[in-house]
């Protein structure tokens, strides 16, 4: 016997979904996803399991605090896991959800293709 899984309690669901209607619970993702920080955060997960530490040396620049917040979101929106590991002191660790994984291949090309084309914009 099959059986099919119904969307989580928490996906928003729309009619026909329209990333330009204002109501479209799509902007919501695409906000997220189009923040530099969340795509640069998704991007440092990519090669596995990171401690908080480890995300914040590779995205040079971002304080704790705007880290802490990104992380949360994008926990909060089912692309990453956080696992807390009883220890002395506690050890944490971000990784990437299937969703996240997912999500991670259009950033990734997108990142690509910036590095590849700035030297095409005017000097900043």
């Amino acid at each position: 016997m099959t059986v099919l899984a119904s969307a989580p309690a928490h996906a928003p669901t729309c009619g026909p979904k329209d990333v330009y209607a204002a109501n479209c619970p799509c902007r919501s993702v695409l906000d997220l996803l189009a923040d530099k920080w969340s795509a640069l955060a998704l991007g440092a997960l990519e090669d596995g399991p990171q401690r908080f530490g480890a995300v914040k040396r590779r995205l040079e620049g971002v304080s704790p605090k705007v880290l802490t917040a990104v992380l949360r979101r994008l926990e909060d929106a089912g692309l990453v896991d956080r696992t807390v590991y009883p220890a002395v002191p506690l050890h944490v660790e971000y990784s990437l959800t299937p969703l996240g994984a997912d999500a991670c291949r259009p950033l990734a090309a997108l990142r690509a293709w910036v590095e590849e084309n700035i030297d095409r914009f005017p000097e900043r």
